[in-house]
């Protein structure tokens, strides 16, 4: 996506078309599109020839750009478990490792960035219940790596919107949601994680049409992108007039939802309804 936004920036300076460019490559005027938004792969040829078509002569940057074609096309950690994930959220992890912030509402599960193996194991089964024990192990582990992203020294922010009915659906049973509520009790004394409900009471809220993230990068070049999973595919939406519907939503969806501060209190109130199902 970085290298794609400064292809972008550069043919743009020079008012080069996307149809010139790709005829430059051998390729079409899609192709750029997608190389732009940083959505297929990058051959170093196909860079070093729009670069020239660019007019870019210094050397450094030129290098640089070309460091970064090598670094797009280095598989990411997930790679080798490519056989058990779709193409379309592979893309999601690749995104999300990439992101600065991560603001993302959630209505039926807890985000898959705070599940606890149990909880995340009971999920999965929900979706793969026919499938061998090790791939469920390789699923839960997968989960597990992608939480790692919270501890590291750039952690991005994570800002999460729950409804209440996903605190209070017994995922699992009791006991596994005990544990995957103090484990969100306990998240929210990091620094980088906030933690909201949207409590039953207020009805109808801003997030009808179900869940999504929007994901905020550190280079100014990089637009937010939207991403709304579905049963078999994933919406990526990265149209400015979207991403804007989208940004909004989730803040009248904030103001709708019980502050920060009160988080640890209601999910203690949660946790304890379930410790009384189990006496």
């Amino acid at each position: 996506m970085m290298l794609g936004a400064h292809l972008r920036r550069l043919r743009e300076a020079e008012g080069i078309s996307r149809e010139t460019a790709g005829w430059e490559i051998r390729a079409s005027e899609s192709k750029i599109s997608r190389m732009e938004l940083g959505r297929v792969g990058f051959k170093e040829r196909d860079v070093e020839d729009l670069l020239t078509l660019y007019g870019l002569d210094d050397i450094d940057e030129r290098a640089a750009l070309l460091g970064l074609a090598r670094e797009a096309n280095t598989p990411g950690w997930w790679h080798r478990d490519g056989d058990i994930l779709p193409s379309w959220f592979q893309s999601y992890l690749g995104l999300e490792a990439a992101a600065s912030l991560i603001r993302t509402y959630e209505v039926q599960f807890i985000p898959g960035l705070l599940q606890t193996p149990d909880y995340a194991r009971a999920v999965i089964l929900l979706g793969h219940s026919h499938v061998p024990a090790e791939e469920i192990r390789r699923r839960v582990n997968l989960r597990m790596t992608r939480q790692q992203l919270l501890n590291r020294d750039d952690a991005p922010q994570l800002w999460c919107v729950i409804d209440e009915a996903a605190l209070r659906r017994p995922i699992g049973g009791p006991s596994v949601m005990r544990g995957q509520l103090q484990n969100l009790i306990d998240a929210t004394k990091l620094p980088n994680i906030r933690i909201q409900m949207i409590p039953f009471r207020f009805g109808g809220h801003a997030a009808a049409g179900g869940p999504f993230s929007i994901l905020r990068f550190p280079h100014q070049d990089l637009p937010d992108v939207v991403y709304v999973e579905q049963l078999t595919s994933a919406l990526y939406l990265d149209k400015q007039e979207d991403v804007d519907h989208y940004a909004a939503t989730m803040e009248r969806l904030c103001v709708q939802a019980e502050p920060p501060d009160r988080t640890v209190e209601i999910l203690g109130d949660i946790l304890h309804d379930f410790e009384a199902l189990e006496d």
